[in-house]
């Protein structure tokens, strides 16, 4: 039974993924809104995960009538950002161009190049199409780009997407199957890590605050830029307009302070607070239906786990 359901959604998910790719990306945009609308209205457990969010974290819309407003303007943006990703991914970089600009794309090249290690991490968020991390242009031609992900459930599904992926050329690395994999790649350095690290991170993660509540934070773009003496540094994707984006670079977050290095702690509260300025920037842009700030579940026991297996 489990099989033939995976086959029916991955059946019904490569018929919607060649629909898309035929379509010209602005059409790809609104049709991905007119989801996201339809989703608001269907799917009340994200509707009020994503209003209750919205109305504790920004005191300009704490109103309901205006925490609405937002929560339906930013599932239209999932929609849209979720439909984009899958056109983008078969675009090819010239067609991607127009559609995208990147700044700080220098900075980067700078970082790699003094990078001990050769590795630069680079701690992302889920803002905007953020897919299109993996398809940046402008790196050096001898680095890698790589991330991680968590694998989805049904095997055919998650074969899928893998491959939908492919032709960005960024190494894909499984999170709990594939650590030593990614060590490995880290190793070899003249890697460019991309980490999402705006997710609840379980309790293994570090507790601290996020628009002033506490919720679990992933650290291992903290550890890891430790372990490699690598330069960290936070990208946002801006939506500019409809099927438009800006991609920026923004300046590393100092991983040593008087030549001693600094705290994971330290190093991501500058991260959630490099995310928090960036989702006041444009409130609609940031992935408001997660539940970020779940409550512990038991102690924390000073120990920290960067992501499973790293």
């Amino acid at each position: 039974m489990a099989q033939a359901g995976d086959a029916a959604l991955t059946a019904l998910a490569s018929l919607m993924i060649g629909l898309l790719q035929r379509m010209p990306l602005t059409l790809v945009a609104r049709v991905g809104r007119q989801f996201g609308f339809l989703a608001y209205l269907l799917d009340a457990r994200h509707r009020k995960m994503a209003t209750r969010n919205i109305q504790a974290c920004l005191p300009d819309h704490a109103l309901p009538s205006q925490a609405s407003k937002l929560a339906l303007e930013n599932q239209r943006r999932i929609g849209e950002s979720y439909c984009c990703a899958i056109k983008t991914a078969s675009m090819a970089p010239e067609e991607i161009d127009q559609h995208l600009k990147v700044i700080g794309t220098e900075k980067l090249y700078s970082l790699a190049q003094q990078s001990p290690s050769g590795v630069v991490i680079v701690a992302i968020g889920h803002f905007g199409n953020f897919e299109l991390y993996a398809r940046l242009p402008g790196l050096p031609s001898n680095y890698r780009r790589a991330t991680t992900y968590r694998g989805l459930r049904q095997p055919g599904l998650n074969r899928l997407m893998q491959k939908l992926r492919q032709r960005s050329g960024c190494l894909f690395f499984e999170r709990r199957a594939q650590a030593g994999e990614l060590r490995k790649a880290l190793s070899d350095g003249q890697l460019i890590l991309g980490l999402l690290a705006d997710q609840h991170a379980g309790d293994g993660g570090l507790w601290l605050p996020f628009f002033g509540r506490e919720c679990s934070t992933n650290a291992a773009p903290a550890v890891l830029a430790l372990r490699y003496k690598a330069p960290l540094v936070t990208a946002i994707c801006h939506r500019t307009d409809l099927a438009q984006w800006t991609v920026e670079y923004e300046e590393p977050i100092p991983t040593t302070e008087n030549g001693e290095p600094r705290s994971p702690k330290a190093i991501m509260l500058d991260v959630n607070r490099r995310y928090e300025a960036a989702i006041r920037k444009d409130p609609a842009n940031w992935f408001w239906v997660h539940n970020r700030w779940k409550p512990r579940r038991r102690q924390p026991t000073g120990s920290v786990s960067p992501q499973p297996g790293v």
